[in-house]
């Protein structure tokens, strides 16, 4: 039911049980943006902030695994790694940016 208010660009608070599909009912409507707008990709689109790194890890495999056949870019950034690697990614362009704060 939150599908078509999000892809109307509304706000939707949604609240499931674990493995029904919460990170793909927010993934989905912004990848759809992207494509139907045909973003560049060069900036983020679309920022994930994830309070935990392992989570953040979970939903960049969950955007990769959706996004990466359409041309979808992803970069994952948290604590913890080496910065440059991370910066490096972000400066090649990235359509998706997932993150911890």
């Amino acid at each position: 039911n939150s599908w078509p208010l999000a892809l109307q660009g509304h706000d939707v608070i949604g609240i499931a049980a674990t493995g029904s599909g919460k990170t793909i009912t927010f993934l989905f409507p912004a990848f759809m943006h992207i494509l139907n707008n045909r973003l560049s990709g060069r900036d983020p689109s679309l920022l994930v902030l994830a309070p935990t790194r392992e989570l953040a890890v979970q939903i960049e495999k969950e955007a990769q695994r959706f996004g990466t056949s359409s041309g979808i870019k992803t970069v994952c950034a948290y604590g913890g790694q080496p910065k440059g690697m991370q910066l490096g990614a972000m400066r090649a362009g990235c359509h998706c940016l997932i993150a911890t704060p």
